[in-house]
């Protein structure tokens, strides 16, 4: 039985290989990706992404704020979504003279309702509707003891703003620290939405594997609302680079009742009661850096076998004590 268990789990864990979506072009939504050269960027009436304030698109990136102080910038997809499950990559660089804690702000991932609506928190509104994801390069609230930079995620139904003063704790959803600053490549960070359940992933080393940085269920995100990334500085600086940003298409079979369901009334929120193993069983899979790699299978096969010899090793001491005590009956 432990031995049938453990080949289950390893063959379970195996497959999940077979159903990552990361770089099939099948499922790649153009419509809603930033790729170079940046083809659709602009003010123009065909264009799927508008920019703001002191946004630079390149040929080579797009260059939210320069390394120069009380910068805001911009991008947004001109085109609402209509998917009920997703996964959006970003690609970015962030970077500047700056040393250590001489440097700001961050950016920001957005998710929301209202687009190009510029305020204060990462040249954003602090009060939105839909999903933020903050990688904040700087500390503003003296007493805290996290490490920066800090990765967290904010879900918000316009009630309850970003609180800048204590870098959005109160509302966080969960977080992680990464050393994302001046690295000699790009890094990379994965948001996924399915089924009630939030992921947010991390390659910090462009080692074209994931990290787990925030993972929870019970989040409702609803369909019709636009991606964005924004970025400021203030009087501390950086450059804050998108490279790119691809979105794609989860395929996630629903219920009839869920299919129904007019996913654009949705209300942004969270169900703190509803723990994230309850959405374990994603029959999509997971992120591509989450796959099995050469010391992963090593380890599970070493645990069958360990899990294989001690079922064994219990079931014939089960077995000699039956026979002792059939013995004591004769």
């Amino acid at each position: 039985m432990c031995a049938t268990a453990m080949l289950y789990l390893i063959l379970r864990t195996s497959f999940v290989h077979c159903d990552i979506t990361d770089g099939n072009q099948e499922h790649l939504k153009r419509e809603h990706s930033l790729m170079k050269p940046y083809h659709g960027v602009g003010s123009s009436s065909s264009s799927q992404w508008d920019f703001w304030g002191s946004t630079l698109v390149t040929s080579s990136y797009v260059r939210l704020t320069p390394d120069d102080r009380s910068k805001q910038g911009s991008i947004w997809n001109t085109v609402p979504v209509h998917l009920k499950d997703w996964e959006m990559h970003v690609q970015y660089k962030i970077h500047g003279s700056g040393k250590k804690n001489l440097h700001g702000d961050g950016i920001a991932i957005w998710y929301t309702k209202e687009r190009l609506h510029p305020g204060p928190i990462f040249s954003h509104n602090a009060v939105f509707h839909g999903l933020a994801v903050f990688i904040d390069t700087y500390s503003n609230d003296d007493s805290t003891d996290r490490t920066f930079p800090y990765i967290s995620a904010m879900v918000s139904n316009g009630s309850v703003g970003y609180d800048h003063g204590k870098d959005g704790r109160s509302a966080e959803l969960g977080g992680c620290p990464a050393e994302i600053r001046n690295k000699d490549h790009e890094t990379y960070l994965a948001i996924r939405y399915s089924k009630g359940r939030l992921t947010v992933m991390v390659d910090v080393e462009d080692k074209n594997e994931w990290k787990e940085c925030i993972d929870i269920g019970g989040v409702s995100l609803p369909t019709g609302y636009y991606f964005g990334a924004s970025a400021a500085t203030g009087d501390l600086s950086d450059n804050h680079d998108i490279i790119s940003m691809k979105m794609y298409q989860l395929m996630v079979e629903h219920t009839a009742e869920e299919e129904s369901q007019d996913w654009t009334k949705i209300e942004p929120s969270v169900n703190l009661l509803k723990s994230p193993k309850d959405n374990i069983d994603d029959p999509t899979g997971n992120f591509r850096g989450t796959a099995l790699t050469g010391w992963k299978v090593f380890l599970l096969l070493l645990c069958s076998l360990l899990g294989i010899v001690v079922c064994a090793v219990v079931g014939a001491v089960v077995f000699q004590k039956r026979q002792e005590r059939n013995k004591r009956f004769y």
